[in-house]
């Protein structure tokens, strides 16, 4: 059984660019809690900090059967790239003020997988924009269609 958990608002509020799949690392009762959907990447956001990659701000909500106690919800967890894309991202950030946006985390076989990818920020008018061409574009379809 393959589990997607996807960022809902990320093609929304950036334009994204290239796209890279990164691992993650976590403890056992997060692997649990991912693996049955208990976890949010909503708002999150990928840092480079000392040469490694830090998933900032996502959520993974404790497995019930484990125990309670050392669980952080909320804690930073690092993400697992070679050193040469960790170089070539950190140069596209700060060459074209990209930023890391997380997109989707999913599983791939056993292991667990971040799709990240590199996004600049749309401003209010762009998403406006965005949506009276969906608009229009539906339009076109039901005429075209007779509906």
């Amino acid at each position: 059984m393959s589990m997607t958990i996807r960022n809902k608002h990320a093609q929304g509020d950036y334009a994204i660019g290239d796209t890279f799949e990164a691992g993650i690392s976590l403890t056992g009762a997060e692997v649990k809690a991912i693996r049955t959907g208990h976890a949010d990447i909503t708002g999150s956001f990928v840092r480079i900090l000392g040469g490694e990659a830090y998933l900032v701000g996502s959520k993974v909500y404790p497995y019930k059967y484990a125990r309670p106690e050392m669980f952080q919800e909320a804690r930073s967890r690092k993400l697992l790239l070679h050193k040469a894309e960790l170089i070539s991202l950190k140069s596209k950030m700060e060459g074209q003020h990209l930023t890391l946006v997380p997109l989707s985390l999913y599983t791939k076989g056993r292991i667990i997988k971040l799709s990240v990818g590199l996004g600049k920020g749309k401003k209010q008018f762009d998403k406006r924009k965005e949506l009276r061409q969906k608009s229009i574009n539906r339009d076109i379809e039901r005429a075209l269609t007779g509906k």
